[in-house]
């Protein structure tokens, strides 16, 4: 059964069972507060939340080298660090996702697709409750699959993931650069859009381009949205960065989050094959996407 903290909200799938019949009793590992494991009904009821739908956010804009990979597999591991289950899904034909988890899956995304693999072969266990859906060279022959479709070739993702997309409680899909038939798969699945823009002019003109390419999809798929924006490379002794941040504040503060900090050890730890959590934990970059797992969860309290 799911038992919530009252005290913080944190979630606990627990085996009924293996409750003591005399434990009445439970203590929150997070925030330390104790709370009722068994009372009757109504209250056992008020603390089994019913089951959330999947979150399903992807990590899009048209230019490249603006960290997206980057902030997938973190912002993924940060959320399966919090207790979530996540589904991370690579559909960028460079397949990075892979190497940065530093897993070799057999197959992934195409082979879902194409039915050559079945869901638990294609989909694989990177972290504890962390899953990946590997992109790669064989999605250049699915995008010609999608193009050669007659009618609903914008839907295929969406088909391939919603049978096992219920088995998380988020979908992290990771996209490539440019604007393709894949790119425009993920947003007629994703309903939130999580953009990194790197603070420099060029990256601002591709926010612009690629808002307007959004644009043009919500006219069939109302609900997906820029939810988002997430400034990446900051570093506050240059000038350039901080006035390019002030724009972008002032044009969609409300969508804006705290930025990642320039940091080398984001840069050193794919090499590993390791996250930044587990590479440098104390690092200014680990914290950052801390922060940004506790905006995207909207839960402050997390990995404190």
């Amino acid at each position: 059964m799911l038992l919530i903290c009252p005290h913080c909200k944190k979630q606990y799938n627990i085996d009924e069972k293996k409750i003591p019949p005399n434990v009445k009793m439970g203590r929150c590992k997070f925030c330390g507060q104790q709370f009722p494991l068994r009372a009757e009904q109504d209250a056992r009821e008020a603390m089994v939340e019913p089951t959330q739908p999947v979150r399903r956010i992807g990590i899009c804009i048209s230019k490249g080298g603006v960290g997206k990979t980057t902030t997938s597999v973190n912002l993924a591991a940060g959320l399966a660090c919090s207790g979530f289950k996540v589904l991370l899904v690579d559909t960028d034909t460079q397949g990075q996702d892979s190497f940065v988890l530093g897993v070799k899956p057999k197959g992934g995304l195409t082979e879902l697709i194409t039915e050559e693999l079945a869901p638990d072969e294609a989909v694989v266990k990177a972290r504890e409750r962390l899953w990946l859906l590997a992109g790669g060279k064989s999605l250049a022959g699915l995008k010609r699959l999608i193009d050669r479709k007659d009618f609903g070739g914008e839907l295929t993702l969406a088909e391939a993931l919603k049978p096992i997309e219920n088995q998380y409680d988020y979908v992290i899909v990771d996209t490539s650069p440019g604007w393709d038939p894949l790119t425009v798969n993920v947003l007629f699945y994703i309903k939130d859009i999580l953009t990194p823009v790197s603070l420099e002019i060029m990256t601002l003109q591709g926010l612009v381009e690629f808002l307007k390419s959004l644009s043009a999809i919500q006219k069939h798929r109302k609900e997906v949205a820029l939810k988002y924006i997430l400034p990446t490379f900051y570093d506050q002794r240059v000038k350039k960065c901080n006035g390019i941040l002030e724009k972008i504040e002032q044009l969609y503060g409300h969508l804006l989050c705290k930025p990642i900090r320039s940091n080398v050890r984001l840069s050193e730890a794919p090499a590993s094959g390791q996250t930044i959590y587990e590479f440098a934990p104390g690092s200014p970059g680990a914290e950052d996407y801390r922060e940004l797992v506790r905006k995207v969860a909207n839960n402050d309290k997390l990995l404190r």
